[in-house]
């Protein structure tokens, strides 16, 4: 059984578990960064709760140090009937929906005293579509104004690239599937580093930006990419059709050829 990742870069069937795959992949650049940083600076991975509202309040961020949760029963409590009926009201049982309320994760590098100077963002699919898009956009923009570096991964195909929004002129024609990384300076924050993604390509060696004092940091994706199928153990699903939006056809063909190599398909 092939237990590898049988793509060269990034493995499309890892977006669709993207929670599980983001979670992952966001403690081990934690841990790669850690070992990299110089020795006054730190990674942290850092989380909010994100929870909407009916009205047209704003949306709602906790962050929490600890979640205790508490085990419901999936059972229904009875119904209340009052002693006078002829009869007992017979109600009608409800369809149940869990909804999804989603928690937002990074990686925040910060100095000894606790100044945050760089945040490495995983894009999720709330990052670029929906009414979640412009809160990230928003918030993408407080750090370049609170001069913090910004490193943004998107390695889903969904949606638009959050990081060129009103610009996406800039970007190169596509050239079949890709994913892309944009890093932007603080000292220069109309810039933007792009990193281009080919699905046939190895994953890049991104620069990560600390202060103008510090040398860049590199953080190597495809390893992290390849340890995060091999423990997530993705080949079980890699004899599916490949999820999200349908493959470039000569992408399609050229992917299901290397699932056929190693006994995929």
């Amino acid at each position: 059984m092939q237990t590898t990742n049988p793509f060269p870069g990034m493995n499309p069937f890892l977006e669709g578990s993207w929670p599980d795959v983001h979670t992952t992949l966001i403690g081990f650049i934690r841990e790669g960064m850690s070992e990299e940083l110089p020795p006054d600076l730190s990674a942290r991975a850092e989380e909010e709760v994100i929870v909407g509202h009916e009205s047209d309040e704003p949306l709602t961020r906790y962050r929490a140090d600890v979640a205790v949760s508490e085990v419901w029963p999936l059972e229904l409590p009875g119904v209340w009937q009052p002693e006078s009926a002829a009869a007992a009201i017979v109600v009608a049982e409800p369809e149940i929906v869990e909804l999804d309320h989603p928690t937002h994760r990074w990686v925040e590098i910060r100095d000894t005293d606790g100044r945050l100077i760089t945040v490495i963002e995983v894009l999720s699919p709330t990052n670029k579509l929906g009414p979640e898009r412009a809160v990230y956009l928003q918030k993408q923009q407080d750090y370049l104004r609170g001069g913090v570096n910004l490193v943004e991964i998107d390695l889903l195909r969904i949606g638009r690239p959050a990081f060129l929004e009103g610009d996406l002129k800039l970007l190169r024609p596509d050239e079949g599937t890709r994913y892309l990384v944009a890093s932007t300076r603080a000292s220069r924050p109309r810039h933007r580093e792009l990193y281009y993604c080919p699905l046939r390509e190895r994953l890049p060696a991104v620069r990560v930006p600390l202060r103008i004092t510090d040398l860049d940091v590199p953080l190597d994706l495809q390893p992290l990419i390849d340890r995060v199928y091999r423990t997530g153990r993705y080949w079980q699903i890699s004899r599916r059709e490949i999820p999200g939006p349908p493959l470039p056809a000569d992408d399609a063909t050229w992917a299901e050829e290397r699932l056929r190599q190693v006994g995929l398909r």
